[in-house]
């Protein structure tokens, strides 16, 4: 593999794999797609963070998935923070750039001054692959755990899908080129296919009795795992989220010894999915009467997408499922 020639990889995935080692990953950075996402609200500095870490999760998990799948990552708490919802839509062609969005509910009088995760509480991780239409939907959930989301998948593959998974990831805002703050996001995901029975023989090591990349991982898969993440723990932020180390450099830089091989890139870009037939759709559950309390002094029916900020307006005897099907007198 050769050096420096992704001179620029912001909103990029760039997959590899260390064939000494048996190892599969993902190294990218969100530029844009945070500026995009976290541009349609107002977000505290704790939830802007938490929102900006599982993206880029999203993104780096999503890059495998098929054509015109969607994965998303849906993080609910009882605390202050109480959702970071996120979606990646697979691209439509080959070649074409992946779609993301992203969003959160939280209760901004109860925030404090305490770590970001923390505000999240006790909860659930989850992820969902929906493969399109007439596929049954996957999802796959696991306890809040650790001190990060990134620790919450890492506890999700381990226990879910037997997968040995470790993340370093970057989050922070700097000064942008026109001044003023931005959001980058920056992070490698590595991932180790295992040969053999995926249990522990002495039991699950993790928090609450689930698993972790420890209790997969044997003999020589372990030695070689070890060895990566230990690694993968010598990356700096300034490598993560800076302009000057591009992706291939990066992982020349980490893993040279263990004869990286890089594939096709992934651009990502910003995206909803949202449009009045959707709206439409899920307000055809509702009868005329509960339309009827929907309906504004102005005699509307609005609703404003919570992913992309946008607004829609419905005449209400367009709407519910008696619109669709009117009853005769």
């Amino acid at each position: 593999m050769s050096s420096d020639t992704t001179p620029g990889w912001d909103d990029t995935i760039l997959p590899f794999q260390l064939d000494r080692a048996d190892i599969r990953g993902r190294v990218g950075r969100l530029d844009q797609v945070l500026e995009q996402v976290l541009g349609q609200h107002d977000y505290p500095m704790p939830v802007a963070a938490l929102v900006a870490e599982t993206c880029l999760l999203t993104a780096l998990i999503g890059q495998t998935i098929s054509l015109r799948w969607k994965l998303s990552i849906q993080v609910n708490g009882d605390g202050p923070i109480r959702r970071i919802a996120t979606d990646y839509f697979g691209p439509t062609e080959a070649g074409a750039p992946a779609r993301m969005r992203g969003w959160a509910s939280f209760d901004a009088d109860k925030l404090t001054e305490a770590p970001a995760f923390s505000q999240l509480g006790r909860g659930m991780f989850a992820i969902l692959i929906d493969q399109g239409t007439g596929m049954q939907p996957y999802q796959g959930i696991t306890p809040l755990s650790g001190t990060s989301v990134a620790n919450c998948a890492e506890t999700y593959f381990a226990q879910s899908e037997q997968l040995p998974t470790r993340f370093a990831l970057g989050v922070a805002q700097a000064e942008g080129p026109q001044g003023g703050p931005k959001w980058r996001a920056g992070g490698i995901m590595v991932q180790h296919m295992p040969k053999a029975s995926p249990f522990a023989k002495d039991g699950p090591s993790g928090e609450d009795g689930l698993l972790t990349a420890s209790d997969i991982v044997t003999g020589d898969d372990a030695e070689n795992w070890n060895r990566v993440v230990t690694l993968l723990e010598t990356v700096e932020l300034t490598e993560l989220l800076g302009p000057h180390v591009s992706a291939d450099s990066l992982l020349l830089r980490l893993f040279h010894e263990e004869t990286p091989r890089v594939y096709d890139p992934q651009p990502v870009r910003f995206g909803c999915t949202c449009g009045p037939d959707k709206v439409r759709q899920s307000l055809s559950i509702y009868s005329a009467k509960d339309i009827g309390h929907m309906t504004n002094e102005q005699g509307q029916v609005t609703a404003d997408c919570q992913f992309c900020g946008a607004h829609y307006a419905f005449d209400p005897k367009t709407l519910g499922f008696e619109a669709e099907h009117p009853v005769e007198d």
